[in-house]
């Protein structure tokens, strides 16, 4: 990968790309821009998969699914991207069970320019690698992960970051929602 990862503290870059919402026909696409979540004031979870009709990566999408109220319970906006386009999204979607229900938008980046300006795109074959970016409600990207394109990713752990984000806390190691944080144990000493 010769680009550089858009890493933490770095604002998320500005795009208007099309988006798989439905396979209901004449409803299935929109346009959506990185103000999808902030022009509400909610923070944005963009995670890419690196190809539609594999193996891997209907897994995660759909478990991104299961817990698709858990994100909107936290205020958070849930997009799912990849290189294909969105009509390949959208034949996906209709051909494989676990996709026909989504909650979330799929993001086609057929020009792949988000995912070269992101970082992730894989030098040799052009596509996206498994890359999850949680973004503020002011556009500033506060985590990232990128993963080998053999290796799913853990949603759990997405909402477990999120949720440590979110308390503007110090959070220990394995820190889940409801424990105490560590800046609240040193203000009771």
């Amino acid at each position: 990968m010769s680009n550089k990862v858009l890493s933490i503290g770095n604002q998320f870059p500005a795009f208007t790309k099309k988006a798989v919402v439905s396979i209901e026909k004449g409803k299935e696409f929109t346009e959506i821009t990185e103000q999808v979540g902030a022009k509400d004031g909610k923070w944005t979870v963009m995670f890419w998969w690196p190809k539609d009709f594999t193996f891997v990566c209907p897994t995660e999408i759909a478990e991104f699914n299961k817990k698709h109220s858990e994100f909107t319970d936290r205020d958070t906006v849930l997009i799912g991207a990849s290189t294909d386009s969105e009509f390949v999204h959208a034949a996906w979607r209709r051909d494989h069970a676990d996709l026909r229900d989504l909650k979330f938008p799929m993001l086609a980046d057929t020009s792949k320019s988000l995912a070269e300006e992101l970082g992730i795109l894989d030098d040799a074959e052009k596509i996206a690698y498994r890359a999850t970016f949680i973004i503020d409600p002011q556009g500033i990207v506060r985590w990232v992960s990128v993963y080998d394109l053999s290796v799913g990713r853990s949603v759990q752990e997405v909402i477990r970051v999120l949720d440590a984000l979110q308390t503007d806390e110090l959070c220990p190691c394995n820190w889940s929602k409801g424990e105490e944080t560590l800046t609240t144990a040193l203000a009771l000493n």
